[in-house]
C-alpha cells in the first residue's frame, strides 16, 4: 500500500524477496502538474509491470472497500507513504496486521513531510522506522529503526533516495522477523514527538526576512523539487543550492549587496545562492547565470506576503 516514488523500492524488494504480493493499493490517478494529464501513481506503474493487481479506492472507509480488502486473505499489509487512513477493520484484517515504513526516527517527525522537515529544522540525523500500525498518526509500536546522518550539504532529494532504499531493506527484514516470531515491539514514547506538516506551496517562496541559516536549510530541504525560488522582475528563479556567508549587513532584507548575488537576510546575516534555474532552462552555477543575466547590487528582491 503505497503511492509515490518513495514506495517503489519497497515494492521491488517485496517482489524479489520470495513473498507473494497479492495486491497493490495506491491512490487513484490524478492530473500531473504539467499538462494536467491524468497519470497513474509510480506504485501503480511498477505493480502493473510486475503483473500485480492494482486497486485504487479513493477511501477505505466503506464496508464494500473493507470487505474487498479482507477477501484478499493477506497475511500482512505493508504501507509506505500510502496517503490514506486505514480504518480499524482494515488494520485488523491481515493475520499479522499492518506495518509501516516511515522516513524518520519516530516519534520525531510524525506526519506527511518528515524528510524535508528534518533538514529544515537542522537535525543532524534521521532514519527509517518500521512500526506496527494503530489508529493514530504514526503512533504504533516500533519494530525496528536505523539511523542516517544529515550532513551540511544533504538535500531533500538525496535523502529521499537514501531513505527509500533503506525502507525497502528494513521492511523485508521486519517481515522475516515477524514470520519467525523473533521481532520485539517497543511502544513509542511521547517524549520528543513532533509533527511533520505537509509542505505548502507558499513555503517554496524565499522569505528574506528569515535568517540565512534557515533559508539555506529550506533550499536544501526542497531541492531539487519543488525548489525554493525568489522573484526578480516578475520571473521566478529557483535556488537549488546556497551558502551562508560569514559577513553581516544592516541593509534591508532581500537587498543584493554585491555582483555575486549575495543577499541580506532578516537578522543581518547574508546568503549567497550558488546554483540557479530559470523556468524551462537547465540549472547552472550562479556565476554562469549572472554572466548572461546580471542582477545589479542594490536590487531589492521582494519578500512574500505569506511567510
Amino acid at each position: 500500500m503505497g503511492t509515490p516514488a518513495f514506495a517503489v523500492p519497497t515494492l521491488d524488494a517485496l517482489c524479489a524477496s520470495g513473498h507473494t504480493v497479492v495486491a497493490a493499493y495506491t491512490q487513484p490517478p490524478r492530473a500531473a502538474e504539467r499538462g494536467r494529464k491524468v497519470r497513474p501513481t509510480p506504485v501503480a506503474v511498477r505493480a502493473e509491470a510486475a503483473g500485480i493487481e492494482v486497486r485504487t479506492p479513493p477511501s477505505l472507509k466503506s464496508e464494500e472497500a473493507q470487505a474487498a480488502f479482507a477477501a484478499l486473505g493477506a497475511d500482512l499489509a505493508v504501507t509506505v507513504a500510502y496517503g490514506l487512513i486505514l480504518p480499524p477493520a482494515v488494520l485488523a484484517a491481515p493475520r499479522l496486521g499492518c506495518i509501516n515504513a516511515h522516513a524518520s526516527l519516530l516519534p520525531r517527525w510524525r506526519g506527511a513531510a518528515p524528510i524535508q522537515r528534518a533538514i529544515m529544522a537542522g537535525d543532524e540525523e534521521t532514519g527509517v522506522t518500521i512500526m506496527r500500525m494503530d489508529e493514530g498518526l504514526d503512533t504504533g509500536p516500533i519494530l525496528m529503526a536505523e539511523r542516517v546522518p544529515i550532513g551540511p550539504e544533504t538535500t531533500g532529494g538525496a535523502l529521499h533516495d537514501t531513505l527509500a532504499a533503506l525502507s525497502a531493506r528494513l521492511v523485508v527484514e521486519a517481515i522475516d522477523g515477524l514470520a519467525a516470531g523473533t521481532l520485539a515491539e517497543t511502544p513509542q514514547s511521547q517524549d520528543g514527538a513532533t509533527y511533520a506538516a505537509k509542505l505548502e506551496k507558499h513555503e517554496a517562496a524565499i522569505d528574506w526576512r528569515a535568517s540565512a541559516a534557515r533559508i539555506e536549510r529550506t533550499v536544501r530541504a526542497i531541492a531539487p523539487r519543488p525548489g525554493a525560488w525568489f522573484d526578480h522582475n516578475g520571473e521566478r528563479i529557483k535556488v537549488l543550492a546556497a551558502e551562508e556567508d560569514a559577513g553581516a549587513t544592516d541593509a534591508a532584507p532581500g537587498t543584493i549587496i554585491d555582483d555575486a548575488l549575495t543577499v541580506t537576510c532578516g537578522d543581518g546575516s547574508v546568503l549567497r545562492p550558488t546554483r540557479l534555474q530559470r523556468a524551462g532552462r537547465a540549472a547552472m552555477d550562479t556565476d554562469a547565470f549572472l554572466r548572461g543575466r546580471p542582477i545589479a547590487a542594490g536590487t531589492r528582491l521582494p519578500c512574500p506576503a505569506t511567510s
